[in-house]
C-alpha cells in the first residue's frame, strides 16, 4: 500500500512539473546610488525620538535616491530635495538642508534620459523624496494609496511636487500591501507603514545579493537599537511593526542593509557613477 502511494504521488509531482512552465529567467539588473541632498540636524533627539532616546546633539545625515535598471526598464526609486535648493541652501532652526546636483545631471552622466525612466517609486509623501518627481513627467508613479490618498486632501503647494498625477495627467498605480514591480520578485515594494500611512520601502534582488532600501522606516543607525520614533510618524504602533518586519526580511534574506538617510549605509553601495549588480 506503501508503495503504491509513493508511486502515485511521483506520478503527481511529474504531472505538475510538465504542466507548470518554468519561471522566465530574470533579466539582468543593476543599482546605482544618486546623491539627494544633505541635512546638518540641529538636535537629533528632539528631531528624531518621542521618548528621548538620544543625547542631545547636532547629526549629519543624507538624502538618497536610486535608480534600478531592470532589463530595458528603469526605476527611480525617491527623488529627494527640490532641484531649488541646488547652490540655495535652506537654513531653518531645525535644520540646514543642501542639495549638491539635479538628478537628471547625474543620470546624464550614465547615459540615461529623463524620458527613459519608466517609472518612479515614491517611498513617502514627504518633501526630501518628492522634491524632483516633476523632472520624470513620463514616468509611471508608484506610490502607497495611503500617502496618495493624504495628498489629495491637502493645498496645491503641498501636492505640487506630484501634482501631475495627482490631477489625472500622469500614470499611478497606488499601491496596497506589498508590490512586486516587474513581477519576477526582482524589484518588490515592501509595505511599512508608520512613519506615513501608506510608507514602503524596496527590495532589489541583484545577482551579488539582496539589496533593502528602507525609505524612512529607519533613519540613521542608532534607531535600529534605540527603536526611537520620530514624533512627527503618524502611527507610533505601525512604526515599531515596520522596523521589526524590515530587520526580520534583513536576516533571513541576508540583504545589504540600506538606510537612505545613514551615510555609512549608503557608502555600502559603490559610489555614483559605478553600480551594484
Amino acid at each position: 500500500m506503501t508503495k503504491r502511494i509513493l508511486t502515485l504521488a511521483l506520478g503527481w509531482l511529474a504531472l505538475v512539473a510538465m504542466q507548470a512552465p518554468a519561471p522566465a529567467p530574470r533579466p539582468a539588473m543593476a543599482l546605482w546610488r544618486l546623491d539627494c541632498g544633505d541635512f546638518q540636524i540641529n538636535d537629533i533627539n528632539a528631531f528624531m525620538s518621542d521618548t528621548s532616546e538620544y543625547p542631545a546633539r547636532p547629526k549629519h545625515l543624507v538624502g538618497s535616491c536610486y535608480l534600478i535598471k531592470h532589463g530595458n526598464d528603469y526605476l527611480l526609486w525617491d527623488t529627494g530635495m527640490p532641484a531649488a535648493l541646488v547652490s540655495h541652501p535652506d537654513v531653518n532652526p531645525v535644520m540646514t538642508v543642501t542639495l549638491r546636483t539635479r538628478i537628471v545631471d547625474q543620470l546624464a552622466r550614465i547615459g540615461v534620459r529623463p524620458e527613459q525612466i519608466t517609472m518612479v517609486g515614491i517611498s513617502h509623501y514627504h518633501g526630501d523624496h518628492t522634491g524632483q518627481a516633476r523632472d520624470f513627467p513620463n514616468a509611471r508613479l508608484l506610490m502607497g494609496a495611503g500617502d496618495l490618498a493624504v495628498l489629495r486632501g491637502r493645498s496645491a503647494e503641498a501636492q505640487a511636487d506630484l501634482a501631475r498625477w495627482l490631477t489625472g495627467g500622469g500614470a499611478v498605480t497606488e499601491v496596497q500591501g506589498d508590490l512586486d514591480i516587474f513581477h519576477d520578485g526582482g524589484v518588490v515594494m515592501l509595505n511599512l507603514p508608520g512613519h506615513t500611512p501608506g510608507h514602503h520601502g524596496l527590495l532589489v534582488r541583484l545577482a551579488s545579493g539582496p539589496v533593502l532600501l528602507s525609505g524612512d522606516t529607519y533613519h540613521f543607525t542608532e534607531q535600529v537599537a534605540h527603536r526611537g520614533v520620530p514624533p512627527f510618524n503618524t502611527d507610533r504602533a505601525q512604526s515599531l511593526a515596520s522596523m521589526d518586519r524590515f530587520d526580520r526580511l534583513g536576516r533571513n534574506l541576508h540583504a545589504r542593509i540600506i538606510i537612505q538617510h545613514e551615510p555609512a549605509d549608503v557608502a555600502r553601495l559603490p559610489a555614483f557613477p559605478a553600480a551594484a549588480r
